[in-house]
C-alpha cells in the first residue's frame, strides 16, 4: 500500500512538474514583496527550445562514467536561507541505460556565491535563452523585473525515484555569467551522494541561469513607513 501511495505521489509530481517549474520561475516576478529575491532555472523553461532534442540537459558525470541528468527550477533567499525548488532526474550507467528516474525537491540552501549581474545575457544567448520569436506575445525574463545573474548555489536535495529508496544529495548549480572565477568557468551542475560520497563532478553539459530582483523593485516592494498622525493640539497650517 505504501509503495502504491509513493508511486501515485511521484506520478502526480511528474505530470505537474512543467507547471511547477513555470510557477517557480514566474513567482518571484509576481510576488515582489516575497522574502525570496533570487530564482533559478536548470535545463528547463525559457532556457530550452522545443527542438533541443536533449541538448538542453544538465548532465554531471562521475569518475566511473555514470551520470545524472537534472532539470528544474526554484526560488531562494541567501540571507534567510529559504529555498523552494523541484525538478526531475535520470541516473544512467556508463552505457546509457537508465538506472533510476524520478523527481527531486529541495528546501535547504547551503550557500550561494554571486558572480554579479549580466543584463544583456538573454539577448546575447539568443532564442534558446528566452528571446521569443518575432511576433510571439511570450515575454522573456528580460522584460520583467529580473536580471540575469551568475553565481554558484549549493543545495541539499531529496532524490525520489519511481522505484527504489529515497536518497539525499548535495547539488551544485553553476551559472557562468558576470565575474566568473577561473575554476568555475564551465556552466552546469555537480552532484554528490550523501550516502556513499559518490561525486558526479564532471560538468558534461547544461544550461543554467539565476535571476535576481532589480534593486529598485526590491526597494519599492518594502512596506512604506507610516507617516506620524498630526497632533490634534496643534492648529492646522494654512
Amino acid at each position: 500500500m505504501r509503495s502504491k501511495r509513493l508511486f501515485s505521489t511521484l506520478l502526480t509530481m511528474w505530470v505537474a512538474l512543467p507547471n511547477v517549474i513555470l510557477f517557480l520561475c514566474a513567482g518571484l516576478a509576481r510576488a515582489q514583496a516575497s522574502s525570496a529575491n533570487y530564482s533559478f532555472v536548470v535545463a528547463s523553461g525559457f532556457l530550452c527550445d522545443p527542438g533541443d532534442s536533449g541538448d538542453c540537459l544538465a548532465v554531471a558525470k562521475s569518475a566511473n562514467g555514470d551520470s545524472y541528468e537534472i532539470s528544474g527550477a526554484g526560488t531562494f533567499d541567501p540571507k534567510s536561507k529559504s529555498l523552494k525548488a523541484a525538478g526531475t532526474f535520470n541516473h544512467k550507467s556508463t552505457n546509457g541505460n537508465v538506472l533510476e528516474t524520478g523527481v527531486w525537491t529541495a528546501s535547504d540552501l547551503i550557500s550561494f556565491d554571486s558572480y554579479g549581474v549580466a543584463p544583456a545575457a538573454l539577448m546575447q544567448k539568443g532564442p534558446a535563452f528566452g528571446r521569443p520569436p518575432i511576433g510571439s506575445p511570450k515575454r522573456s525574463p528580460q522584460s520583467s523585473n529580473l536580471l540575469p545573474t551568475g553565481g554558484l548555489a549549493t543545495f541539499r536535495i531529496l532524490l525520489m525515484p519511481l522505484s527504489g529508496e529515497t536518497k539525499t544529495a548535495v547539488l551544485q548549480v553553476n551559472c557562468a555569467l558576470g565575474n566568473v572565477p577561473r575554476d568555475r568557468s564551465v556552466e552546469g551542475i555537480r552532484l554528490t551522494s550523501e550516502k556513499d560520497g559518490t561525486a558526479f563532478s564532471e560538468e558534461v553539459s547544461g544550461r543554467v541561469m539565476f535571476l535576481s530582483m532589480r534593486p529598485d523593485v526590491s526597494a519599492s516592494a518594502k512596506t512604506p513607513q507610516q507617516q506620524p498622525l498630526p497632533d490634534p493640539a496643534e492648529p492646522p497650517s494654512n
